[in-house]
């Protein structure tokens, strides 16, 4: 599973465009193929907005510290794929 999150500062792009060129980028170097890649979720956030981040991770924290647009990707284990919430 792909988590996403996409903080911009001025212009955004289409939250459709953004995953693609990201799960092709870690093909190879995260997963195979990115086949095996079975949930992604994206998100855009305007560093501009008032954001509520509860316990974010460090490198999250220092990305959002520098203020400037940036991309914040995680990648887990897809929960259990019978369960569609």
């Amino acid at each position: 599973m792909l988590i996403i999150s996409y903080f911009y500062d001025s212009v955004s792009m289409d939250v459709d465009n953004i995953p693609k060129p990201i799960s092709d980028a870690l093909k190879g170097l995260v997963y195979l193929d990115d086949e095996q890649v079975t949930d992604i979720l994206c998100r855009k956030r305007n560093l501009n907005s008032d954001l509520r981040i509860e316990n974010p991770s460090s490198v999250l924290a220092e990305g959002l510290g520098r203020g400037k647009e940036f991309l914040y990707i995680v990648v887990e284990e897809t929960p259990d794929q019978g369960v569609i919430f």
